[in-house]
C-alpha cells in the first residue's frame, strides 16, 4: 500500500529518536508484509493516530474489521502484545489470533474516533476509573515487564540533567518531583499489572462491552501510579478555569477514593508524572506544553 504516515507519528518519532533509526523509511514496506502475512485488506490509516504507533484499519479475509498496529522496538509492543493475553479482553481490547510478528499487533475493532473524551467531564472520569479498575491484576508468571522503579529511575536521570539548566523555578519542581519519587518507590503498598499511559483517550467506545482500554505501555507496580495521567486529563481546561488548582485537587480525591486508593500516593504520583512529562516537553522544545504541565504540577 502507498501512503504517508501521519504527521503526528512522525514529529513524536522525531523527538524520541532525533537521529532515526530507520523504522519510518521502512514502514510502507513493513505494514505491506503485515497485511500480506495475514490476509488483510486496508480500510484506512487512522488519522491523527498516535505518537507511538501506527494504526491501520483492516479487515480479515473473512470480512472482519480488525485493527493492524506497528511500534518500533524503543515503545515495547512485546510488553503490549504480554499484557493485552494477560487481561484477554477484559477490560481491554482483545489481540486477536495469527501470525505473530516483532513489532506488529492484530487487534479487534473498537470505534477508534469515540473514546470516553466525548462523554461530560464527570461522567468521562468515572467511566474511565472503571475500566481502569478491571486492568489491575496480578502479573503473570514468569513474564518480565519494566517495574515502576526502574521506568521512574530512567526518567529521574533525564529529568536531572534537564533542571541542571533550567530556571529556578522549575529546578524546584525537579527537586520535589524526585524527592517524592524517592519516598514513593520505597513503599509501594501492591504490585499490580499497569496499563501505564492511562487516559481518557486510550478508553474506546466497544461493541462488548461500552468501554474498553487500548494503546498500554505496561508496567509492574502500585496502582496509584497508573491514575497520576488520568488526573491530569484536559489539562488546557483546567489551566483555563479560575478554580483549575482546586479542581485538580478534588480530582485527586475523587478518584483516590472510587478506587480505594491512598490520596497522598495518588497526589504524589500525579506531581512526579506532570513534572516529568513537562521537563521532558522542555528538552524537545514544546515550550507551550512545558508551561501547562509545570503550572498544573506547580498546583499539587
Amino acid at each position: 500500500m502507498a501512503f504517508a504516515p501521519p504527521q503526528r507519528l512522525v514529529r513524536a518519532l522525531g523527538e524520541t529518536a532525533p537521529d532515526g533509526d530507520g523504522w519510518l523509511e521502512k514502514l510502507p514496506e513493513t505494514v505491506r508484509q503485515a497485511v500480506a502475512l495475514r490476509e488483510l485488506s486496508v480500510d484506512r490509516v487512522q488519522v491523527p493516530g498516535g505518537r507511538s504507533s501506527l494504526v491501520v484499519l483492516v479487515r480479515r479475509a473473512d470480512g472482519t474489521p480488525a485493527v493492524l498496529k506497528l511500534a518500533p522496538p524503543r515503545f515495547r509492543p512485546e510488553a503490549e502484545r504480554a499484557a493485552l493475553a494477560r487481561w484477554d479482553g477484559l477490560g481491554a481490547v482483545q489481540a486477536l489470533d495469527g501470525p505473530e510478528t516483532a513489532g506488529a499487533l492484530l487487534l479487534e475493532r473498537l470505534h477508534p474516533d469515540v473514546s470516553v473524551r466525548s462523554l461530560p467531564e464527570a461522567k468521562a472520569l468515572l467511566e474511565a476509573a472503571g475500566t481502569l479498575r478491571r486492568l489491575w491484576v496480578e502479573p503473570p508468571a514468569g513474564q518480565v515487564f519494566e517495574t515502576v522503579a526502574e521506568r521512574t529511575g530512567r526518567q529521574a536521570v533525564a529529568m536531572r540533567s534537564t533542571a541542571a539548566g533550567s530556571e529556578a523555578a522549575v529546578a524546584a519542581l525537579v527537586d520535589a518531583a524526585l524527592a517524592a519519587r524517592e519516598e514513593l518507590v520505597g513503599t509501594a503498598p501492591e504490585v499490580r499489572l499497569l496499563h501505564g499511559t492511562f487516559r481518557q483517550s486510550k478508553v474506546l467506545a466497544a461493541e462488548r462491552s461500552p468501554w474498553l482500554a487500548v494503546g498500554p505501555d505496561p508496567v509492574v507496580g502500585e496502582c496509584a501510579f497508573d491514575l497520576a495521567r488520568l488526573v491530569r486529563d484536559r489539562v488546557e481546561d483546567l489551566i483555563g478555569s479560575p478554580s483549575g488548582a482546586a479542581t485538580t485537587r478534588r480530582r485527586v480525591r475523587k478518584l483516590a477514593e472510587s478506587l480505594e486508593l491512598d490520596g497522598e500516593r495518588v497526589r504524589a504520583w500525579t506531581l512526579f508524572r506532570a513534572v516529568e512529562s513537562g521537563v521532558r516537553a522542555l528538552r524537545v522544545g514544546r515550550p507551550r506544553d512545558a508551561e501547562l504541565l509545570l503550572e498544573f504540577a506547580a498546583w499539587l
